[in-house]
């Protein structure tokens, strides 16, 4: 029997790190907004929640039927009858009441230790609704009868058509075991939580204005902002506007933060904001960064790539172009990585623009610390 569980949760385990990837990026949009830091903590938990319901889910919906046309189950999909499994375990069991050494005998029934692991599954759901989402008494058993009652939908409508006939037994026994799991893990996470980290005190005497702007915050606006600044030079060369690349490029990387105080639509998500020597980030400022970067680095694989599909420049031009823009990809990659180990990572253009990036939070101000 215990086999059967092993598979479900191996195949949790390996297919953690995909979920993991798709997990990070919101998650890390959310905790900038909200917190405007990540918390190792914080991050922790939240991922091993991410481990922990894929392991649920796997353990109550795997081993799959071979093909989706798969046989009805004998004797049906729904089984009805509230505390039915207390008749299953006297019946399979060899327990006799006047003798107590026969109860050792429960630890091999099938029926008794579905009933063990159908309440252990949810302890831990109980445990993070108590320790990290401070949610109430109440809340934990609908949340608990919730997911369980997910799964159980889940099962008997055939992954919801998916397969012809459920795989599963819709059993009410296990709404109520998952149930008191999670009503036993949400007493154990308030015995436990005085040797955890305070979930709402993780935050304090937290000082914004000592934090890093990570390059992996950095890396998202940079995502966004590219997504955004593609669709409009892709609607300007539509209408055949010329130098449309160098256009929208300048109406977002340049205008936009300067009347935004710094900000573009990615580093608004991710609250951060370009800054100069001065509180307002000037036009000059913003000139000569986004100029080297977007019309000067970037601006020479525009040219590179348009001179290729267009031949709109001579042979001789064409040839340099080949020969500098690889080399300037290998420059900004090695000078990149270099800057990534380096205490103050500020770039080649950032230096010569006397611009970088500070969080960007609301009625924040040098020292102030953030309060949960």
């Amino acid at each position: 029997m215990f086999q059967s569980y092993l598979f479900p949760i191996s195949y949790a385990f390996m297919t953690f790190p995909v979920a993991a990837l798709f997990f990070t990026l919101p998650f890390l949009i959310v905790q900038y907004r909200r917190h405007g830091y990540i918390n190792k903590v914080r991050a922790l938990v939240l991922y091993l929640l991410l481990l922990y319901l894929m392991n649920a889910f796997y353990l109550v919906m795997l081993p799959l039927p071979a093909s989706r046309h798969n046989l009805p189950k004998l004797g049906g999909a729904l089984q009805p009858v509230p505390l039915q499994f207390i008749q299953d375990i006297m019946r399979e069991s060899n327990i006799v009441g006047s003798e107590p050494s026969t109860y050792l005998s429960l630890l091999r029934e099938r029926a008794f230790l579905q009933v063990i692991f159908n309440v252990l599954l949810m302890v831990p759901f109980g445990m993070f609704l108590n320790y990290y989402f401070r949610a109430r008494w109440m809340v934990c058993i609908l949340l608990s009868f919730g997911l369980s009652l997910f799964f159980e939908v889940t099962q008997i409508t055939g992954i919801y058509g998916f397969y012809d006939y459920p795989h599963r037994v819709f059993d009410v026994d296990d709404l109520i075991a998952n149930t008191l799991g999670g009503i036993i893990g949400y007493r154990i996470a308030e015995w436990i939580s005085g040797l955890l980290p305070r979930i709402e005190q993780l935050d304090q005497r937290v000082d914004l204005g000592t934090k890093r702007v990570t390059y992996t915050r950095r890396g998202i606006a940079f995502m966004i902002d590219g997504g955004v600044c593609m669709i409009g030079t892709g609607i300007l060369y539509v209408f055949e506007l010329p130098f449309a690349y160098w256009i929208a490029t300048g109406i977002y990387f340049i205008l936009l933060p300067y009347f935004t105080n710094g900000r573009t639509l990615g580093k608004w998500i991710v609250r951060i904001r370009v800054s100069g020597s001065s509180e307002h980030v000037t036009l000059r400022m913003l000139f000569v960064r986004y100029g080297l970067l977007y019309w000067v680095f970037f601006g020479l694989h525009v040219l590179l790539l348009e001179a290729t599909m267009n031949q709109s420049i001579p042979a001789a031009g064409l040839l340099i172009l080949q020969i500098l823009v690889p080399i300037l990809q290998l420059s900004g990659i090695i000078h990149l990585i270099i800057r990534m180990f380096k205490k103050n990572p500020v770039l080649l253009y950032e230096q010569i623009s006397r611009t970088s990036h500070t969080i960007s939070w609301p009625d924040h101000s040098p020292g102030l610390a953030i309060n949960p």
